[in-house]
């Protein structure tokens, strides 16, 4: 199979596209159509920088009988858009016996936490026939739905189910992007989609460039994985809280021999003896980071981002990017992605931009915690509310973080405070003392009900309070105090928003506009956490512990999650069966 990339048609052409692109396939490589037996396409995205929209894609094809694949590919040996299709299938690395784990059954893997990091582990691990355990502290999908609709219709939070918690991950109440930036030489990715699609999600997202299911749609696709684990021999405990991690010295390193473990459903502890665990908690599991801490596990303080989300009419969103093509139907819903790097005052030195993007959707409720605000995006799969909303934050560093031990033992506790800490050194706990510091700052300046603060974008560039709304609609659940949000974040934070927002406006025409709204606070772009690794995988000084996906630091997203899953999933499949040999 030969892949083709960087072929471009017309958008009124991009509706049937076959016998285009084959004609321009074939011109490409200097053959006849017919020379061409099949073709499919592998990408679909589109170029908007200029006003005529053209349709880009990649296509595998397969020449007919007669044709020498081989030397048509020298021929175009320093072409970088005609190369061989790769080999992305997945292939387990291992195998386990059909009774493997059924006389000793500490021998399974245990993964902590059911999102899309800790689904995919478990799912590899299942498909190669390792048994594994699911500890998920929150409920099943269905049951965390009602809770999170309790947060934003009724103001009760369920602090074990919401957007944080629960089966499906943080990535269910989003917009389900399904693309990300990570290297992936192994194609893992491609695994990840296909067994989307197998579990019901669109066909299209193999192949359209950015690629989304929405959140009612991922319900189903999460339910039909979760069967799939439990038909392979997995089990899935659904609100089982891991409290503690139980080791034991082994030679010169820590080795993982158990977890205590809380059924949150009668309050029964056990304990779980296992000695692979895969580490998939996300990035909102503040307590298991805590606990972690205490028992000595390597981490460190990572950077992340704190900011608002912003909205704007979809259709100036969609006019910006599409121009006169806007609402066109292959199009859908307009994107966009945006950076800037302050220069003046407050904020000089920091890196402003658009984080979750999501057309057509809403902004939500996302705290975990009682008595703390936190904003998060999700759209459906048809992106078809009004408004488009993205995360507007400011990248910060651990130098930013608190080192007042006042403010650790606030937050954390006597015994995580910074006392010990070398001068000069960040806590490894710290940006969670930052984050809590700002979601219960908006908790109180939202009206201590669960409203978040908005403002007006003109109001938060003149830096006066707003009153209310403009032409803009805020669609926060349950809903929002006008306020003045220069209250909610630090000084460099605002500063570096207000010499951004023209910046983008020039961009993106009218996301400045005035009547565009703030809500705050977005804290939870990334884990505040780094939980380090060696090259097996597991942590730098326990053996048998695998921090994985996001909340270890090693992921960003669903996909990029997913394929970390899988990595360690075999990481630990050939772990136990080297041990088991």
């Amino acid at each position: 199979m030969i892949r083709l990339s960087e072929l471009r048609l017309p958008l009124a052409q991009a509706e049937a596209p076959e016998a285009l692109l084959r004609t321009a396939a074939a011109a490409k490589l200097g053959l006849p159509p017919e020379a061409i037996a099949t073709l499919t396409v592998f990408k679909r995205s589109f170029d908007a920088r200029k006003a005529e929209l053209l349709a880009v894609y990649i296509v595998d094809l397969a020449l007919a009988p007669g044709q020498d694949e081989a030397a048509l590919l020298a021929r175009f040996d320093a072409d970088p858009h005609v190369q061989p299709t790769p080999d992305m299938a997945w292939r387990a690395p291992v195998s386990a016996p059909a009774d493997w784990g059924d006389a000793n059954a500490s021998a399974r893997p245990v993964v902590i936490g059911f999102g899309p990091c800790g689904i995919f582990a478990a799912l590899v691990l299942a498909q190669m026939g390792l048994k594994p355990i699911v500890l998920e502290r929150g409920k099943p999908v269905r049951q965390r739905t009602k809770d999170t609709w309790g947060l934003w219709r009724q103001r009760a939070l369920n602090p074990e189910s919401n957007v944080q918690f629960g089966e499906g991950g943080a990535g269910l109440f989003s917009d389900g992007k399904l693309y990300s930036q990570v290297r992936d030489p192994r194609h893992l990715g491609r695994k990840v989609m296909e067994e989307f699609v197998a579990a019901g999600a669109p066909e299209e997202i193999l192949w359209v460039a950015h690629p989304h299911v929405g959140t009612f749609k991922l319900v189903k696709v999460v339910e039909n994985l979760r069967a799939q684990i439990i038909a392979l021999g997995g089990e899935i405990r659904f609100q089982h809280r891991v409290t503690d991690v139980l080791l034991n010295q082994e030679l010169a390193a820590q080795a993982v021999v158990g977890l205590e473990v809380e059924n949150l459903q009668n309050g029964e502890r056990s304990t779980l003896p296992t000695s692979h665990v895969v580490l998939a908690v996300g990035h909102s599991a503040r307590d298991t980071f805590q606990r972690l801490y205490q028992r000595g596990v390597h981490m460190l303080a990572k950077p992340f981002s704190i900011g608002v989300r912003i909205e704007h009419p979809q259709g100036v969103i969609d006019r910006a990017r599409w121009g006169r093509h806007a609402g066109h139907p292959l199009l859908g819903a307009a994107d966009y992605k945006l950076v800037h790097h302050a220069t003046q005052a407050e904020g000089a030195g920091r890196a402003v931009y658009s984080f979750c993007m999501c057309p057509g959707g809403t902004v939500v409720a996302a705290t975990s915690e009682p008595g703390r605000v936190v904003t998060n995006g999700m759209s459906q799969y048809s992106r078809n509310e009004r408004n488009a909303n993205a995360g507007m934050v400011v990248g910060i560093e651990p130098a930013d973080f608190p080192r007042d031990p006042a403010a650790f033992e606030a937050t954390l506790g006597d015994a995580l405070g910074a006392a010990d800490v070398p001068a000069g050194q960040t806590h490894p706990l710290a940006g969670i003392v930052l984050q809590r510091q700002l979601e219960s700052g908006a908790y109180a300046l939202g009206g201590a009900d669960y409203n978040a603060p908005a403002q007006r974008v003109q109001d938060f560039l003149a830096q006066r309070p707003s009153t209310g709304p403009g032409e803009v609609l805020p669609s926060y659940q349950p809903g929002v105090l006008w306020t003045d949000l220069h209250t909610a974040l630090p000084a460099y934070a605002s500063a570096a928003m207000r010499e951004a927002l023209p910046a983008f406006g020039r961009k993106i025409r009218g996301y400045d506009m005035a009547d565009a709204v703030m809500t705050g606070v977005e804290t939870r772009t990334s884990s505040p956490v780094h939980l380090r690794r060696g090259d097996d995988l597991q942590s730098l000084n326990v053996r048998g512990l695998y921090p994985a996906g996001e909340g270890a630091g090693y992921a960003g997203g669903i996909l990029s999650a997913g394929i970390d899953g899988i990595k360690v999933g075999e990481a630990v499949a050939l772990s136990l069966m080297a041990a088991t040999a």
